[in-house]
């Protein structure tokens, strides 16, 4: 390869970035006008700006500098810091969130303190509402635009948007007693995924909230260990089986201020997601063993609680944040009582449940419902587990046109019999279709009339580009076309490219394994590589799909590596049977499923069987450990673990006891599923740690543990630490750095060349 095209770690990293233009954070404006997205700078792939796209036109242009409302990229407080890591955006600066209010304002969040866009016929105008010196954060517009609500201290706020007057509108936080109001806990934002306490009503009249006593939460204090300096953070970290939070929830009234608790969930139980629909709200608890969800249902004036459905599942049930209110009172959700994730019609206002998707397929997200047309749009994998599309279902005729026409509901179902007297039935079904051309997998913000979509395609082959398209998914026009022409910014290296290649393995019990594999672009059969195998392997998470993949991979193929990765049973997309098998006992099934894959390299002509490296972070950093451990000796030539968890009774109440039970109800699954029970197979490879010092989420612990016990038998290990650095390790310069380290570890124990 020539010298000026030759991938460095250092461009690998730098600006712009190598996959070109990929925006994020896009939505459509209230009236379906604009488009708006975050751009990253050309000159500092970390900063966001805020743009837009006129749909009617086709014109793309900046809309806020980031510089206009965070110009000195402040320090954040340690909350926001917090919700950033939890929500994965923890190396980002400038704008990172936004929310359209009415069809002509913005609200953007920035610098601790909250901006309103007004937009107009001229340059948007920047007003400031809030300019304090605490952090105001999780800010939204209400309904019909008359207020902007935030969290300030633990307590909810709201400002008046036309004279600027705040109100209070929970009492104010505790800190002395660990309660807040409106917030999220930890386990909620780290493992529900909601980052929120608090949702306004439909019109605006009301908003639903929480209190939150952490008061009973263990302290777990963590050393948050900076270049300078040591901090000791006393953070309420409920491990598992410890008590966790006690979560309220409350409904005010805006213009009374009357209030009514819906519901007080935890320690032993919790409260998820919550929803309003027809004046209702609608909230799930899910009780602390995580085998049975309620859908609970109040309105007002009285607030009385009513139960119409619950999903029951005697292993866990995994949350989904899926609700849409239906003009007749219904909703519809998403559960897996039937083995794949799929969508229930809780009809009428019996709440009668009808299945509307069927068989061996996943459902993941209810994007949109038509009223009109009486159509569902939703994501999934309803063709093959390696491409996520957009798809479509009509929930059919109502009831009394069913009734009219002489026909009759099967149970259970939307289907419909047209021959109800007769001896056999003639069933009509929804049917599914796919919107979303095949070949890659999308990610889709649908118009708010749902008449047309911005759908963000991307495939082994080609790097994420947005297009808006009717809802029949007919391309109209490219929000970032990003070919892969001459001045893209990985042509340079396009000569080097490797695109991944798909194949399956077979499980023990039989079910399919997914795989991809990446060879380096000059690849020759007769030639024997070094593999690395990129494992991360854990429940809810998938990582093996036809998309453009990141081009650290690019990087090892350029150095003469294969990289392998496969989906063992208990990650994500294939239903309950492919999932439970890791339930109360994890590190068992998932590390044989990887050794079989490792298997299959070792007998391939073009793989170099002792030289197969075996790297991965978080749960992948577990599964390295696991998976060495429990492996044949010289099955890997090296391995690198990072920000592992080592024991289970370490980690999360919410998360651990979804699979594991608690320690005190499955002792022998928690010593079995511990590294710490197969210290001497770690002896079997080289092995590197590496552990953010400051991790809130995987707490640092759970390495210097490991270390101390490595230390105690004698097994030498290397080791790098990053000082400040949580869970993720952000920033350009400490990312090559990672790179390096570890190119560097896997180079002297393989033998290869200089990275």
């Amino acid at each position: 390869m020539p010298p000026q095209t030759r991938l460095t770690l250092e461009r690998l990293y730098a600006s712009p970035s190598l996959s070109g233009p990929s925006p994020r954070g896009v939505r459509f404006s209230p009236d379906g006008k604009r488009v708006t997205f975050l751009k990253p700078r050309d000159d500092d792939s970390s900063r966001f700006d805020l743009w837009q796209f006129d749909v009617a036109t086709g014109a793309q242009s900046l809309l806020v500098d980031s510089s206009l409302v965070d110009p000195e990229d402040t320090e954040l407080a340690e909350a926001e810091k917090a919700m950033r890591e939890r929500r994965r955006i923890a190396g980002l600066r400038g704008i990172v969130d936004y929310a359209w209010g009415t069809r002509d304002t913005i609200l953007v969040p920035a610098g601790g303190d909250l901006n309103l866009i007004t937009l107009g016929a001229g340059s948007p105008t920047v007003r400031r509402l809030t300019n304090t010196d605490v952090f105001e954060y999780d800010a939204r517009v209400s309904p019909g635009g008359s207020y902007v609500s935030f969290i300030r201290d633990g307590a909810l706020f709201a400002v008046e948007v036309a004279t600027g007057t705040e109100h209070r509108l929970s009492p104010p936080a505790d800190p002395a007693n660990a309660i807040s109001y409106g917030v999220a806990e930890f386990v909620a934002q780290e493992e529900m995924h909601r980052y929120t306490g608090y949702w306004w009503s439909g019109d605006g009249r009301h908003i639903a909230y929480t209190k939150v006593d952490e008061s009973g939460v263990d302290i777990v204090p963590r050393f948050d260990i900076a270049a300078g300096e040591a901090t000791v953070v006393s953070q309420r970290y409920p491990r598992a089986g410890r008590p966790n939070a006690v979560v309220a929830l409350i409904v005010r009234e805006l213009a009374t201020g009357k209030e009514a608790t819906l519901t007080t969930a935890g320690p032993d139980d919790y409260l998820a997601h919550v929803y309003w629909a027809d004046g209702a709200v609608w909230f799930q608890t899910i009780n602390r063993a995580q085998t049975q969800l309620a859908w609970n249902r109040a309105a007002g004036p009285d607030w009385r609680v009513t139960t119409p459905y619950t999903e029951d599942n005697p292993a866990w049930i995994n949350l989904a944040s899926n609700f849409v209110g239906l003009a007749d009172g219904g909703i519809l959700i998403t559960d897996e009582s039937e083995g794949y994730r799929h969508i229930s019609w809780l009809a009428g206002e019996t709440f009668e449940r009808r299945h509307l998707t069927f068989d061996h397929n996943v459902v993941l997200d209810i994007l949109g419902y038509d009223t009109e047309t009486r159509t569902v749009y939703f994501s999934g994998y309803f063709d093959t587990p390696l491409e996520k599309h957009l798809y479509a279902v009509a929930l059919g005729p109502t009831d009394a046109e069913v009734e009219a026409a002489g026909h009759a509901r099967l149970p259970d179902t939307a289907c419909v019999d047209h021959t109800p007297m007769s001896a056999r039935s003639t069933a009509v079904c929804p049917e599914v279709r796919r919107i979303t051309a095949a070949g890659g997998s999308w990610q889709v913000s649908l118009a708010p009339n749902l008449k047309s979509f911005v759908g963000t395609f991307s495939s082994a082959t080609q790097p994420p580009r947005t297009g808006l398209y009717r809802i029949d998914g007919t391309h109209i026009t490219w929000v970032e076309e990003n070919n892969l022409d001459a001045a893209h910014p990985y042509a340079p290296y396009l000569a080097a490219h490797a695109a991944q290649e798909f194949g399956t393995l077979t499980a023990e019990d039989n079910q399919t394994l997914h795989y991809s594999i990446r060879k380096p672009a000059d690849f020759d059969p007769a030639k024997k590589y070094p593999v690395i195998v990129e494992v991360y392997g854990g429940p809810g998470v998938k990582r093996v799909a036809n998309e453009w993949g990141p081009l650290s991979d690019v990087f090892y193929t350029a150095q003469g590596y294969i990289v392998f990765r496969l989906d063992n049973r208990g990650t994500d997309g294939r239903g309950r049977r492919f999932e439970n098998v890791i339930h109360r006992r994890t590190g068992g099934p998932e590390v044989r499923d990887q050794l079989t894959g490792v298997d299959w390299l070792k007998a391939q002509p073009f793989v170099d069987a002792d030289r197969i490296v075996l790297q991965g972070w978080s749960y992948g950093g577990y599964m390295a450990l696991m998976t060495l451990a429990q492996a044949p000796e010289g099955t890997f030539a090296a391995v690198v673990a990072g920000a592992p968890v080592t024991d289970w009774s370490l980690y999360d109440t919410f998360y651990t006891e979804r699979y594991m039970g608690t320690p005190e109800n499955n002792p022998e699954g928690y010593a079995a599923s511990s590294v710490f029970a197969h210290l001497d197979g770690l002896r079997r490879a080289p092995l590197m740690l590496v552990h953010g010092m400051a991790d809130d989420n995987v707490t640092f612990d759970n390495t210097t543990r490991l270390m101390d016990e490595l230390q105690q038998l004698g097994i030498v290990f290397e080791l790098m630490t990053y000082p400040g650095q949580r869970h993720g390790i952000a920033g350009e310069a400490r990312q090559v750095h990672l790179m390096r380290t570890r190119m560097e570890f896997i180079r002297r124990h393989l033998n290869t060349g200089d990275c």
